[in-house]
Order: C-alpha cells, then structure tokens, then sequence
C-alpha cells in the first residue's frame, strides 16, 4: 500500500534514510572497514594471518555480545540516546585503532566496536520499521539494509583514496572513525519511540520443528559468508594477476549490498522467502568458491558481487524467516538466531587464519564455507513448502 500524500512519502524517506546512515555508519563501517584496511596492516605490522583471523573474531564476538544483552535488558526510555551513544563509540573505537601497534588493544577495541554496532542495528531497527508501518511506507526499508552496503563502499574508497595519497594505515582508521561520526546528524530525523514491552518470559518458549532446521542453517550462514568478506581483500593481494584489483574489491562487493534487500525481497514474494533464502545461500557459495579459485579479474568482480548481493539479503530474509516461524516471544526466538549466526562468524576468521598458515592459501578455508552455504540452502529450501510467504 502506497503512503497517502507526498509529505507522508517524504517524511516516510526520511526515516529510511536516515536508519541507513545510521546503518552504513556502525555496520557498513564500523564493523567492515577492518576488512580493507586488513592488508595495509598485515604489511606494516608484519601480522600472521592467525592473527589477523583472531582480530576480526574478536569484533564478531562483541557483535554477538551485544545483540544478546539488546534481548535481555530492559528497553530504554529514551532508544534513541542509546544509538547516539553507540555511533559515538563506533566512532572512537574506530579512529582509536590507529593509535596502537599492540595486538591485544586491536582486538579490544575491535569487540567494543562490535558491542557497539549491534546496539545501533538493535535499537535503529525496530524504530524504523515502525514509522513505516505506521506510514504505510515500507517498501523504503530497503534503504535501511541498503546503507550497510553504501558503508562498505565509502570506507573501501576512503581507505584506497588515502593509500593512494601515502597516507598508512593509522591515518585511514582516524578518518573511518571520523566519517563514522557524521551520522550522527541523521539522528534528527530518528523518533524517540520506545520499543514495546517484551512478552512474558516466565511462558515456555515455544520451539516448532522447523526452527531447528532454520537456525542450522543460519549458523552455517554465519560461518560461510564471513571468511570471505574478512579476507577478499587480502586474496586479491596475494594473487599477481589480481593485485590490481586490490583497491577496487571491497567497493564492488558495497555497491552490489546496496540494492540487495530490495531485490531479493522482490524474488522473495514472488516465489516464497525460504526458496529466496536458499537461493541466496546458493548464489553466495558460489562466489566464495570462485573468490579463490578464479584466475581472472571479471571472475572475481563477479565473485564480489555474489558476495555483496546476498549476505544482507540471507541476513534480513533469515531473521523474517525467524519471526513467521515463532510461535512464542519472538525476541528469544530471534535472539537466538543471532546467536548461532553469531556463532558461525566467530569461528571463520580464527579458522581461516589458522588454516592460511597451516595449507599457505585461503582455498581450503574458503571451500569449507561454500560447502557450508550449500548445506544451508539444503536445509532452508524445505521450509519453503510449510511457511509459504504472505503476499
């Protein structure tokens, strides 16, 4: 349903824009800028990629840390001070990053930016979704998604911007932070809405059978998309034939995020969210495997693009998957979920670096997510015939 006049459309624009700033602000940067600024680093510092790995894990773990205290706190009074003070820290953590060359500081810094982040996503989210409900708008919640993907890409052109000027690696974190703090100029157009009470956690949590399938296969999704977008960048390194490629790689896999959510949503009522969700996961395999096998720069800009165009997808479709399927207290069921994701992002990196130093390639870690996002496809595709999306 259209919303009513033109200021309802404007004002119902505002909301998602402004949520995905917020968006690009604490995910698309805070969170994913570590993956283009990783090989400046590891050449500089001379860092292992185990160690690398445990870096990127450690944010992964804060994610996960704070999404899980979001479903277990008392909602705040005032939600939207709380973002503020997440896109604060964000910021700081960020630009904190390139005071030090100490390993363990990294990783403390990198799992409060993750704390952080999930605070943002958590409290932006629910806000969000209900203007636009309220506005009859919510076809615009693809630019909620779409700003972790436009994050992704200013950070990518940042980072190679400054690189190119001779700027290291300390500079280009100090200025992610500060371009992390522009958005908070977005919070003007953030209501102040309080998130509905929970629902009674004294009930049993109602678990159906399918649920089981589905965090599975989100937990394999975790795990399969990350180790690619952590170290794509570094592959490309790595290859003579594809060092070229270098500074352009994270910047096409933020481009193809940007519209993810609104095309895959389309598909999505179309032809049922599970069969959507298992394509996606399909699709994603496809360019994690090429991602280390390809040869040729077009097969790892298409490698890039797979990425970039499914992993917010899978992550939006899978948590609506979760809210149809609840049968009781969505936010534990969801809570969950984010979890097992949690869970399967934790250990990519970590392994992926280990594995790096045991076989000298990213191939075999690699080849084991992809082989992950297969079984997740597998397991989500039969959910399609008993949770058939509503139109």
């Amino acid at each position: 349903m259209r919303a009513r006049d033109k200021g309802t459309q404007r004002a119902a624009y505002e909301v998602a824009a402004a949520g995905g700033a917020l968006m690009a602000a604490a995910m698309g940067i805070g969170r994913f800028v570590y993956t283009p600024l990783l090989p400046h680093m590891q050449e500089a510092l001379q860092l292992s990629p185990g160690i690398l790995g445990w870096i990127a894990s450690a944010n992964f773990l804060g994610y996960l840390v704070g999404a899980l205290l979001t479903s277990v706190l008392r909602p705040p009074e005032t939600p939207r001070r709380v973002i503020a003070i997440g896109v604060v820290l964000s910021a700081i953590t960020t630009a904190l990053m390139g005071a030090w060359s100490n390993v363990p500081m990294f990783a403390v810094l990198r799992f409060l930016g993750g704390i952080t982040s999930a605070l943002v996503l958590v409290y932006t989210t629910p806000i969000v979704f209900v203007r636009l409900a309220e506005m009859q708008a919510e076809r615009y919640v693809s630019l909620l998604f779409g700003g972790v993907g436009a994050g992704m890409a200013i950070s990518a052109l940042l980072v190679a911007g400054l690189n190119a000027a001779g700027f290291g690696w300390r500079v280009q974190w100090l200025a992610c932070g500060l371009v992390t703090a522009l958005a908070l100029f977005a919070l003007r157009y953030i209501p102040d809405l309080c998130r509905a009470p929970a629902s009674a956690t004294s009930h049993k949590l109602q678990w159906p059978r399918d649920l089981s399938a589905l965090l599975a296969s989100y937990t394999l999704f975790g795990f399969g998309y990350v180790i690619t977008a952590t170290f794509i960048v570094v592959i490309v390194r790595e290859s003579a034939t594809l060092r070229s490629l270098e500074p352009a790689v994270w910047t096409i896999v933020g481009l193809a995020g940007i519209p993810s959510v609104w095309a895959w949503t389309l598909l999505a009522n179309r032809v049922g969210l599970f069969a959507a969700y298992a394509a996606a996961c399909f699709a994603e395999a496809v360019g994690v495997a090429t991602s280390v096998v390809a040869t040729s720069i077009p097969l790892v800009i298409a490698a890039a693009i797979l990425l970039g165009g499914t992993f917010m997808a899978i992550t939006s479709l899978g948590l609506a998957g979760g809210r149809r399927m609840a049968l009781s207290d969505p936010v534990r069921v969801l809570a969950t979920l984010t979890a097992g994701f949690g869970l399967g992002q934790i250990v990519g990196p970590a392994l992926a670096g280990f594995l790096r130093e045991s076989t000298g390639s990213y191939v075999a870690p690699s080849l084991a997510a992809a082989a992950a996002l297969v079984i997740a496809a597998v397991l989500s595709a039969p959910l399609n015939r008993t949770h058939h999306p509503s139109s």
